[in-house]
């Protein structure tokens, strides 16, 4: 495998639970969804590539894993200020959101 990192690298990324306050359809987008996500200390806008697989509804409540220190990014004129992590999918398939299997504190370390 060509690709390796070490765990200096892999250090620099800030995983985290977060828990998913609200979320909605981007007008105008198929694919992208608003969530307001609790970090603990703050609250955060992510933008989701999501939406063909997941109802804001299906959403909303989940403890979901966030990389938190991802430069912000805009996508259709929002912020995105984090990535939910979910398996990438196949022509067609439904990714598949990683949750944690209790409730977590929002802000906890994912380590």
């Amino acid at each position: 495998m060509s690709n390796l990192i070490d765990i200096t690298e892999f250090s620099k990324v800030d995983l985290r639970v977060g828990y998913v306050k609200h979320a909605e359809k981007v007008p105008h987008s198929k694919n992208l969804i608003k969530l307001i996500v609790d970090l603990g200390t703050e609250e955060r806008q992510i933008i989701a590539g999501l939406a063909r697989w997941y109802s804001p509804e299906e959403l909303k409540g989940k403890y979901v894993i966030v990389v938190a220190n991802l430069k912000p990014k805009r996508f259709m004129g929002l912020e995105s200020q984090g990535m939910i992590l979910a398996t990438c999918s196949e022509k067609g398939e439904r990714p598949i959101l990683l949750t944690v299997a209790e409730p977590a504190k929002p802000g906890s370390k994912v380590c």
